[in-house]
């Protein structure tokens, strides 16, 4: 049946001047008189007839023109719109090559031709109304969409929508569950102790010995301050080993890491440098090759810090302490902090995400079950806990969940440190988060799948193997991108088609609200920004549905690694003014002979994500359709994610990228 709100009926009416009076005399012989204005019982009746039919038409005259003058610059737009396309498409095969999602993407543009064409049926049996047509062929399609979509696709849509609906109460129970531990842990003042050490002591033999690594693979922009601030780090120098393990393959790169490692071992610093002749495993193999060094048999534990990583000089014994006197602890992890979280709208809202993973949690798994997984940096292991559970495997592109899965199941404890912070860098461009956050979201489902017949068999409780594969897997790897981008980018577009599956307002609006300031509740500052995180949010669900399908189905994208794209933020001012001048201008010489190696700097320029800009243009579809229908908030919320799809499909969100 054909909608029947009528969106322009309101343009031939007048607005009453005045207020009406009814004037009647005592004398029947008189008529009774209806004044519509001040004037209106001064003047003659057919005269004023006349003059209301003339503002009548001058109305319409004057709509349609705006309407002429709206639709002239709705075709401007959408062809500016496609010329910006036309203009990136160059640059889209690179970006497609990540995903090589192209059944993704045929999937996606075969929902938007779907809903272009019902939409067109829509439209016309809206404006044209069926009882005009009652035997024409309009009407026999018509009636042929209605009953395939009666028959057919509205049981497999309302099934589909049903299914996502429980998956997203049972995630949100498991966020709101997440949300209560965090504020008992508040309330509580619930802290990981120390038992009474003397690493406080002057005598130096009381320190445990303590290897630091700092894995980077072609860091030009933050070698050096990652270098400076773990070389700062507040523990005897006899006590403690610093391994710049590089894995660049450009030879002046190189060159400037050596003479950074020089300068601080000339200082007095015990730091070595290695470079690996042959490259494999990424940074899982690294550090493998790092620790099968003759000397690593003297250290007791090892501290990981990536090269963007700036520890606090007090690092060390603010971790270490909490191995003393607990031999099951494995593992202490420390939380992030980032020194460029305002830098832009891509970087606060990361920010967002980042704050509810370590305050909650992060926090609330280290609280009370003793695991989580390792975030692969600003954290110190034990060394025979590494050594017991295997070392690190570059089977998987998170080597770090890996290790920490494979420690769990040996009986391994972690603790976590939220008051301890550590320094860092999220990425400023779409294009770079893009490609970590496809690496952290395929890289579970690979595990997931190695690791599935290990957690089975091993020795830990039932809750455990429970918490570890329905909780830590499935509920926050799998079935939290599954439902987001199915619920919200393909079944929401597809109700505004087929009435009989439509969603209820609360699964629209009111939970998802209440989930995301649940999200912003560790960063109350990002408050202002609760509507751009919520709909970028969705936005991203389209690259981690692909990444965890990837990871999960063995694709050839899920194997791929790509060096995170740093910026070199200082989280002090004078953290380069340690340098000595000589040695500055050395590497500034360096700097400019790899400038002219490599000829002129390369022009920014945006790229085009195609699946994005396809859910874009469904999204808006739908939400005309949407306001055909009078659907109210479903409109808004069409509306406003489909203009996010469409600022990220463009990449106009985040810095640009060379």
């Amino acid at each position: 049946m054909a909608p029947k709100l009528n969106l322009f009926g309101w343009w031939g009416k007048e607005t009453p001047q005045g207020t009406p009076v009814i004037v009647k005399m005592e004398n029947p012989s008189f008529s009774v008189v209806e004044i519509g204005g001040a004037d209106a019982a001064f003047k003659p009746v057919e005269k004023s007839r006349l003059r209301n039919a003339k503002q009548v038409r001058w109305i319409l005259l004057l709509k349609a023109n705006r309407a002429a003058g709206f639709l002239t610059w709705l075709a401007a737009a959408a062809w500016g719109l496609l010329a910006a396309v036309r203009k990136r498409r160059g640059a889209a095969a690179a970006t497609e090559k990540l995903g090589k999602g192209k059944l993704m993407l045929r999937v996606i543009k075969l929902l938007l031709f779907a809903a272009l064409a019902a939409l067109a049926l829509e439209a016309a049996a809206h404006f044209k109304g069926l009882r005009y047509l009652e035997k024409g062929m309009f009407q026999s399609i018509y009636a042929a969409w209605l009953e395939l979509r009666r028959r057919y696709i509205a049981p497999f849509v309302q099934s589909l929508s049903m299914l996502c609906v429980a998956l997203f109460m049972i995630q949100s129970l498991d966020r709101l569950i997440l949300f209560l531990g965090c504020f008992y842990i508040k309330i509580k003042k619930i802290k990981p102790t120390i038992i009474e050490n003397s690493f406080h002591s002057h005598d130096a033999r009381d320190h445990p010995m303590v290897l630091v690594q700092i894995p980077m693979c072609k860091e030009r922009e933050v070698y050096e301050m990652s270098i400076s601030a773990v070389c700062q780090l507040d523990w005897p120098k006899d006590r403690f080993l610093i391994q710049v393990l590089d894995d660049s393959d450009d030879e002046v790169i190189q060159c400037m890491i050596k003479n950074e490692v020089s300068r601080w071992r000339e200082r007095g610093v015990n730091i070595v440098y290695r470079h690996r002749l042959v490259r494999t495993g990424y940074k899982a193999g690294n550090l493998n090759s790092a620790m099968s060094c003759d000397y690593v048999k003297d250290y007791e534990f090892v501290a990981i810090f990536d090269a963007d990583f700036q520890p606090a000089p007090d690092f060390l014994k603010l971790t270490v302490p909490h191995f003393e006197g607990k031999p099951e602890v494995g593992l202490v992890q420390t939380r992030w902090a980032f020194v460029n979280k305002d830098e832009n709208l891509l970087t606060r809202l990361q920010n967002i995400n980042l704050c509810f993973h370590f305050e909650v949690e992060q926090q609330v798994n280290g609280a009370f079950l003793n695991f989580f997984g390792f975030n692969g940096t600003a954290g110190v292991w034990r060394i025979k806990a590494l050594e017991d559970s295997g070392g690190w495997l570059d089977r998987t592109t998170v080597e770090d969940m890996d290790i920490a899965v494979r420690a769990h199941l040996n009986g391994w404890s972690f603790i976590y440190l939220n008051d301890v912070k550590v320094l860092c860098e999220v990425p400023e461009s779409f294009e770079t988060y893009r490609k970590q956050q496809h690496r952290w979201h395929s890289g579970p489902m690979q595990l997931f799948r190695l690791c599935l017949p290990a957690v089975l068999k091993s020795k830990i409780s039932i809750w455990k193997k429970a918490n570890l594969i329905f909780l830590f897997f499935l509920l926050r790897k799998l079935i939290l991108p599954f439902y987001s981008f199915t619920l919200f980018c393909i079944v929401l577009p597809i109700t505004m088609f087929i009435p009989e599956a439509e969603l209820p307002m609360w699964i629209i609006c009111y939970v998802p609200v209440l989930m995301t300031v649940i999200n912003i509740f560790p960063a109350p500052k990002s408050l202002p920004f609760i509507a751009p995180y919520l709909l970028f949010e969705n936005t991203m669900s389209v690259t981690k549905f692909s990444a965890m399908v990837s990871g999960l189905f063995q694709l050839g994208s899920s194997y791929e690694w790509i060096v995170t794209k740093k910026a070199g933020r200082s989280s002090e001012t004078d953290l380069l003014a340690t340098a000595d001048r000589d040695t500055k201008a050395l590497i500034e010489s360096d700097v400019s002979l790899l400038e002219e190696g490599k000829g002129k700097g390369v022009k920014k320029t945006n790229k085009i994500y195609r699946k994005e800009l396809a859910l874009a243009f469904l999204l808006l579809t739908a939400a005309v359709r949407s306001l055909l229908s009078a659907h109210g908030l479903h409109f808004y919320f069409l509306l406003f994610q489909g203009f996010t799809f469409l600022l990220v499909g463009l990449d106009l969100i985040g810095e640009q990228m060379s």
